[in-house]
């Protein structure tokens, strides 16, 4: 009877074992196919035409596969597998563009519908400041942070400081200023060099300054200087030792330096402080000593040409600039008026006709050039391994720039977000 009972109860221990494995083998197989069915299908893209970030290509598609370019080859070299096909026919494959000059969080601009028009990158500059984010599905926003200026300095007086800037009186200031927005996520440190009252610039509507200083400045061209002169005191500007501060501590955290320029003052002080990078190409005529000065330190120009088309010296900066071998970078400053929320085919346009590029250096400029400027690889471009920001328009975007405008395909981070294909 003992034996009978033990057997019994061995039985019901090995059943219940049993049932345990079965259960727990259940539930690795759900959980796996799970996991499995999270993975997004790759997606493999034919078309006409790709432009890499640096040349067109014939015969390239395009295997995306977890997020990332997996493989560029030719059409006939793909063989049938589960990816999704998408036949684009003629039309032209970039990689995303990439917006230098915006102010998407200052002025609330949907980040959904800059990234349906073809902005997979945006670089806000002067804002509340944040940590990189978006990048997969959607808008990628990098941030510089409030703008450091003078004590009283543009763009306080008419747009105020919460969120917006930070003053500064002394180097200490500077350099803590600049720690501060590097700590809480900036990508770049933007300072403000701006007396105001420049004619045609839309932040200098109604302000107007003396322009005597102007006199300063060596003329040996004889070019003529439009300026607006009125009696309204111009706003102060950073001196020359606190920017150099401002650089040398952006500099220290691998971060570069962009000023709001627009006239020969702000010009020189951040040609002589080591400034990186002009966030607009200068709105009064500057004098070419100080351009050519600006270039043989290799700053970099972004252009905002469609926001300053009123400017009285942006046409012959952009040109005198052309002419001693700048290189100018996009950025159209989404966020003024006018301008398109999304790729602005006026800019491209601009940079043609002012800054005398051709239509494959305008597409560079927004892509594989923006990308190696914020340091991050691979960025702006179509190479194996690079992030999946793909937009695609038909026809060829060189002959018709405007198409950019309006992309047929728009993916972010390897997630279809537009597809009209």
């Amino acid at each position: 009877m003992m034996n009978l009972m033990a057997m019994i109860i061995f039985l019901g221990i090995v059943s219940r074992v049993k049932y345990l494995l079965l259960l727990g083998l259940a539930v690795f197989t759900v959980t796996l196919a799970a996991a499995q069915g999270t993975e997004p299908r790759p997606i493999l893209l034919h078309a006409a035409r790709v432009f890499d970030g640096n040349n067109i290509r014939t015969n390239t598609s395009i295997l995306v596969v977890n997020g990332q370019i997996a493989r560029i080859d030719t059409r006939e070299s793909f063989k049938p597998s589960n990816a999704q096909v998408i036949e684009l026919g003629d039309a032209t494959i970039l990689p995303g563009f990439i917006e230098l000059h915006a102010h998407l969080s200052f002025q609330n601009v949907p980040a959904d519908i800059v990234l349906k028009h073809g902005i997979t990158t945006i670089r806000d500059l002067g804002g509340p400041v944040h940590r990189p984010y978006g990048g997969k599905g959607s808008l990628r926003v990098l941030a510089a942070g409030p703008i450091i200026t003078a004590l009283s300095g543009y763009p306080i007086p008419s747009l105020g400081a919460t969120n917006i800037a930070t003053a500064v009186s002394t180097e200490e200031e500077a350099r803590e200023a600049v720690r501060n927005n590097i700590i809480a996520g900036a990508v770049v440190i933007k300072i403000a060099l701006e007396p105001g009252g420049e004619a045609g610039a839309p932040w200098s509507s109604g302000h107007g300054h003396h322009k005597q200083a102007d006199a300063e400045y060596s003329n040996p061209n004889h070019m003529p200087v439009h300026s607006t002169h009125s009696s309204k005191q111009a706003w102060p500007l950073l001196p020359e030792n606190i920017v150099k501060a401002i650089v040398d501590e952006a500099h220290k955290h691998d971060r570069k330096v962009t000023a709001h320029i627009a006239e020969a003052r702000g010009a020189e002080i951040a040609i002589n402080a080591g400034v990186d990078e002009w966030a607009h190409i200068p709105c009064d005529m500057v004098p070419e000593s100080l351009l050519k000065k600006a270039v043989a330190r290799n700053v970099k120009i972004v252009t905002t040409l469609d926001t300053l088309a009123r400017c009285t010296g942006v046409s012959h900066n952009a040109n005198v600039l052309a002419s001693l071998g700048a290189e100018f970078l996009y950025g159209a400053e989404i966020a003024h008026s006018d301008i398109p929320w999304g790729i602005d085919a006026q800019e491209l346009i601009y940079m043609v006709q002012m800054a005398r590029m051709q239509p494959i250096d305008v597409l560079r400029s927004a892509t594989l050039k923006a990308g190696q400027h914020l340091n991050i690889p691979l960025l702006g471009t179509l190479q194996l391994g690079a992030p999946a920001d793909i937009i695609a328009v038909k026809g060829n975007p060189t002959h018709v720039l405007k198409i950019l405008e309006y992309p047929d395909l728009v993916i972010s981070g390897g997630e279809i977000v537009v597809n009209n294909f």
